[in-house]
């Protein structure tokens, strides 16, 4: 208290809530744990999200992912989280979602493999559809054969531009019209046994979601001429000769034997 009066004091109380937000989510097929498994990776977030997973189409399996989830010195989390891939289901769309307690936007990361033939010199469409989720995405798809990696074309849906790189423009073939609405499927055009024998990838993205489908292309080589009706050809020869000769001595042998009676 003073002579003057009384002062009234306030105190004001900040509270500062830190946050590290989702920058980036991937999810792609692993092998090295001995059985196939998918993938998700998040990195460097905070506070610690929340990590689900769905297929589509849904399936009637209970589906057990292994999440793991890691904070570094400053407290930033590296989330690793793993799905068994379903056996006998090979077409399935597995998709990895992650969400914040804090509000922020949810991010959806989703993956299909699966394997196509092809025979050289014979056009193929490397097929790749979007969950209906991805309004007008951008397309980006890829090639890679043993440690060789290539782009391949880039379209915007927005714009409604595509660029092809060489010498890959020459040989495939996209309908933009079709990528807005999830048909972002690549015609490859006279393909070849060594040059386009590989992997495609091709990934839909809009803002917090992506897709990804990997088709692994065999293009059978040219078929080599057969020889083999020349060798059925002369079998049939001796076989027909042998025959004739067999008819030719058994009528020899009648002819023979009726002397010999008349005699």
């Amino acid at each position: 208290m003073s002579t003057l009066g009384y002062f009234k004091m306030s105190l004001c109380v900040c509270v500062c809530v830190c946050v590290a937000p989702i920058r980036g989510l991937s999810v792609e097929l692993s092998r090295l744990s001995g059985y196939e498994e998918m993938k998700c990776t998040v990195s460097n977030v905070f506070p610690a999200p929340r990590v689900t997973w769905a297929t589509e189409p849904p399936t009637l399996e209970d589906l057990r992912p292994v999440t793991r989830m890691l904070a570094n010195k400053q407290g930033l989390y590296t989330v690793d989280s793993r799905l068994k891939r379903l056996k006998g289901r090979p077409n399935l769309i597995y998709i990895c979602k992650v969400t914040t307690s804090y509000g922020g936007p949810a991010w959806t990361a989703s993956f299909r493999e699966i394997e196509i033939k092809g025979a050289q010199g014979r056009d193929l469409t490397i097929p790749c559809h979007a969950p209906p989720y991805l309004n007008n995405p951008f397309l980006h798809w890829s090639f890679i054969n043993g440690e060789e990696h290539s782009d391949i074309l880039t379209y915007d849906s927005q714009s409604g531009k595509s660029v092809s790189t060489p010498p890959w423009d020459k040989h495939v073939e996209l309908d933009g019209f079709r990528v807005p609405f999830g048909d972002g499927s690549l015609r490859l055009m006279d393909p070849q046994h060594l040059e386009h024998t590989g992997s495609y990838t091709c990934v839909f993205s809009v803002p917090h979601n992506t897709h990804t489908e990997r088709t692994d292309v065999t293009i059978d080589g040219p078929v080599a001429p057969s020889y083999w009706w020349i060798v059925g050809l002369v079998i049939a020869v001796l076989v027909l000769a042998l025959a004739v000769m067999l008819v030719y001595l058994k009528m020899k042998g009648k002819d023979e034997l009726e002397e010999k009676k008349t005699a």
